[in-house]
């Protein structure tokens, strides 16, 4: 297996554009001009991949034909509706279908290149649209790149593939794709379904009968914070994957937990979100030889926050992780007030905020986000063969 890293990249993926709407492919567009201006895409190791649009074939592992032919047919008609297009959510807009597919493909490459032996990472961050379903759009996404990218894992031969969503949103859409598919493990921490999008992500959601114990939800009361929010990860997400011991592990890194996203409320620190890549990253190493295949995902502070974290996520992905201190490149911040006038451009890499958390313990009298941590346990952990109440487990 190759060292390298490789990151799938082409200005072409800023095409997946709904036009007025929170997800402004130009907090893409800034990530990759912070991760060049601090020299993190030019590492040695590190090999950029032109994404080819994914192909029907492609495509129809996860989705319907009807609604592939829906996404095709929906920008020539004014007044389309149905599957899911032509909502506030997923306004159409033109050759819709081509840029959903190139986003596809691109996670599809990150996968290949990681299961080949090309790279030992792989990272998309235009990619990471896990809301869509099988036959209709959801959430700001229309094809699900990362569920077409694990069934691309499976025909290749994977047995076992890991999923961690840690976007502030249930990964619902890629948990329903492999919900009764005992090949596939999907955990998510999410802000709890009670008060966000899309409202599932209950701990009780553990997979379909032939797959009980393969999904994981873990979801969190709004504030939960750096402190609570690592604590819960490290309750249950490297139990979990342990006792799955998948071949490879893929991610999903939406930046919406972020204190300034302005769709959540889990308030977490651009440090925290660092910490949980360096987290992600030594689990890869621990349990899958290193491979690892990353996305984004959600993130709606385009300038303040989502650059910051993915530059992160690649520096992570690439080697040696960012500094937090790091000051943001001048030629950056300029282009970030031409593309975003009048927004805040953060000086630095960092919150200033130490990620630190105390690990749990089954003793004490539980708050908020330790209750959210027994539920997780209790529903999923006997599924796996592990003690709820076991902190080692």
């Amino acid at each position: 297996m190759s060292d390298d890293t490789v990151v799938v990249w082409d200005e072409r993926l800023l095409s997946y554009d709904f036009g007025d709407h929170p997800l402004d492919p130009v907090r893409v567009e800034l990530t990759v001009a912070l991760a060049r201006e601090l020299g993190v895409l030019g590492r040695p190791g590190v090999r950029l991949v032109e994404p080819k649009p994914a192909d029907d074939e492609l495509l129809t592992r996860v989705h319907d034909p009807a609604y592939l032919e829906a996404v095709r047919a929906a920008p020539q008609d004014p007044f389309f509706t149905g599957f899911g297009l032509g909502t506030p959510d997923n306004p159409v807009f033109p050759k819709m279908h081509e840029a959903s597919a190139l986003v596809t493909g691109a996670t599809v490459a990150a996968a290949e290149a990681v299961w080949q032996g090309m790279a030992r990472r792989a990272v998309n961050v235009a990619g990471g649209l896990h809301h869509a379903m099988p036959d209709r759009a959801a959430g700001f996404c229309v094809y699900n790149d990362p569920a077409v990218g694990i069934a691309r894992l499976l025909d290749l031969g994977a047995r076992r593939v890991a999923y961690v969503d840690v976007d502030v949103h249930h990964g619902d859409g890629v948990q329903q794709v492999f919900w009764d598919d005992p090949r596939v493990l999907t955990v998510s921490l999410h802000e709890t379904p009670l008060a966000l999008f899309p409202g599932t992500g209950f701990p009780d959601e553990t997979g379909g009968a032939q797959a009980q114990g393969t999904a994981v939800n873990v979801p969190l009361p709004p504030g939960a914070e750096d402190a609570g929010w690592q604590r819960a990860f490290h309750a249950i997400v490297p139990s979990v994957l342990r006792a799955f011991a998948p071949e490879i592990l893929v991610t999903q890194c939406g930046a919406d937990a972020h204190r300034l996203d302005p769709l959540a409320d889990l308030r977490l620190s651009v440090d925290g979100q660092r910490a949980t890549y360096i987290a992600l990253r030594a689990l890869a190493d621990e349990l899958c030889e290193g491979r690892w295949v990353a996305t984004g995902g959600g993130g709606y502070a385009l300038v303040e926050v989502v650059p910051r974290a993915w530059t992160h996520l690649l520096a992570v992905a690439t080697g040696e992780p960012l500094a937090p201190a790091t000051l943001s490149p001048p030629a950056w911040r300029e282009l970030a007030q031409i593309r975003r006038p009048g927004q805040e451009v953060p000086l630095r890499m960092t919150d200033e905020v130490n990620p630190s958390y105390e690990s749990w313990q089954p003793s004490g009298e539980p708050n908020s986000v330790d209750r959210a941590i027994v539920a997780a346990r209790k529903a999923v952990f006997p599924l796996l063969g592990l003690d709820p109440y076991d902190p080692r487990d």
